[in-house]
């Protein structure tokens, strides 16, 4: 995929301006006023908090059936946020608690701990950590709830423990503030290289919104209570949390409107959450996939559909068919990273241009490890084209070492290549590519997965009918298409 180059000057405005006007209040003490209203902080600071908080479970579950572990961080992240700044309400000075630093130690503590959680959403799914937090991902957000409300109730009983943290004290207060910006200044990088690799809306929207934190950070320190200047910080943590949800709707919940988009997610009908996975930045992927060769076109959803069938005939749980979807239709990705005269040479291959076709599992594995997939997804685009005898790529993994749902990508990938037209060769029939499959057996596929696959061809042959009919439909209107 061929992206344009994109200007880090947005993002670096985008720290710098609110730093700009924070200082050119501050230096015009006419301007600069002392707002000393405890009432009316509390009111506006408790009142979008616990609605930002309720925004950010909302996000948190939705991650959670979107199967991406990025989202579910990001939704830790500003659920940390928006419950300390609930409780730095709660705790204004002159309201309810009418002496200490409780405050100004959480608005340090929350950023510091969002920016924590904002990093571990810029960390590749890969990661030793990341594995392991997506075991208890169901339990993370529960149980990260249950946390925050336990410093609730002992910042509003105990409110003197927590002011003894030296967060507002030289010079804790400088290393609390250092670690922040620099863990925010690693997350914003990591998004931005991303961005830059895959354009997906969410990334560019957590560039800014990280920095954003970052402006934050510094008028929390540099700011002096009451000063007209200081609510700026307050602001720009909940600007924030906007752009973080704005990206986010953006990305994933482009359905016709955003009810409808919800409405899909939640379902149970497998070939509706496909449909559900295919998101606007996902559509996007494969669409450039398919650019590089017209005659793959709708062959990254023929093999997701095909092994949605085969993992419901292996009766596999639904997690692993949406696992198996949403890696299906992405399978494919590392070949944007094959230069064309390879990916569409008519001819045998040389060894060295085998070499570079064959790292486009690779490819697609490490660049969808930085999207926020999951071990299952990333198993179908990394295994797909390994063989149960240990002669595949990229691992040469044998038997049952192979994960099943690349066993079950694997049939699905080879039988819809057979069965759909290439530069080089003419679409075989149906039974020609069955001969094949079976042939295969014990050799290029699992047996299991062979025998599941041919019940599936002898009792629901209506099923292979309707995708060869959406098939020939999708290429009739390539080709009037090409002809206007």
């Amino acid at each position: 995929m061929q992206m344009k180059e994109k200007s880090a000057v947005g993002p670096i405005l985008g720290v710098i301006l609110p730093i700009l006007l924070f200082e050119g209040m501050r230096s015009a003490s006419a301007l600069d006023m002392t707002v000393q209203s405890p009432e009316g902080h509390f009111q506006i600071v408790t009142l979008v908090a616990a609605l930002a908080i309720v925004a950010a479970i909302a996000v948190g579950f939705a991650g959670h059936r979107l199967r991406n572990i990025k989202v579910g961080f990001m939704s830790l992240a500003y659920v940390s946020l928006a419950g300390m700044f609930v409780l730095h309400g709660l705790t204004t000075p002159g309201f309810l608690i009418h002496a200490g630093h409780l405050p100004s130690v959480l608005a340090q503590l929350s950023v510091l701990v969002t920016s924590a959680w904002l990093f571990l959403s810029s960390v590749s799914t890969d990661h030793i950590v990341i594995r392991l937090l997506s075991r208890f991902r169901i339990w993370l957000i529960p149980g990260w709830l249950a946390l925050l409300g336990g410093v609730f109730v002992l910042c509003l009983q105990q409110p003197h423990l927590i002011d003894q943290l030296p967060l507002t004290m030289d010079p804790y207060k400088w290393i609390a503030a250092s670690v922040t910006c620099l863990i925010c200044l690693m997350t914003m990088y990591r998004y931005w290289q991303s961005y830059r690799t895959a354009g997906f809306p969410l990334q560019k929207a957590m560039v800014y919104s990280i920095g954003l934190i970052i402006a934050a950070q510094y008028i929390i320190i540099m700011g002096t209570q009451w000063k007209l200047s200081w609510w700026l910080y307050h602001v720009l943590l909940l600007f924030s949390m906007a752009v973080m949800l704005a990206g986010l709707l953006k990305q994933y919940f482009v359905q016709g409107s955003f009810s409808n988009s919800l409405k899909v997610l939640f379902r149970s009908d497998p070939r509706a959450w496909l449909e559900a996975c295919k998101t606007p930045s996902v559509q996007a992927l494969i669409m450039a996939t398919e650019a590089r060769d017209a005659y793959t076109a709708g062959h990254n959803n023929r093999v997701a559909l095909y092994a949605l069938r085969l993992g419901e005939e292996l009766k596999l749980t639904k997690h692993q068919l949406r696992a198996i979807a949403q890696g299906g239709v992405v399978h494919d990705v590392g070949k944007l990273k094959v230069p064309d005269s390879i990916l569409n040479k008519e001819g045998k291959l040389t060894p060295e241009e085998r070499f570079i076709i064959e790292k486009h599992p690779l490819s697609g594995y490490d660049m969808c490890k930085r999207l926020g997939f999951l071990k299952d997804e990333l198993s179908v685009i990394r295994s797909h084209h390994e063989k149960w005898d240990g002669t595949g790529y990229p691992d040469r993994l044998k038997g049952e070492s192979i994960p099943l749902l690349a066993r079950i990508t694997a049939i699905a990938d080879v039988y819809d290549a057979l069965t759909s037209s290439r530069s080089y060769r003419q679409a075989m029939s149906h039974d020609e590519a069955m001969v094949i499959i079976i042939q295969g057996s014990g050799v290029h596929f699992d047996p299991g997965c062979v025998k599941a696959w041919l019940r599936v061809v002898s009792t629901d042959a209506e099923f292979f009918q309707e995708i060869a009919a959406n098939s020939r439909s999708l290429k009739l209107v390539q080709k009037q298409a090409e002809a206007q």
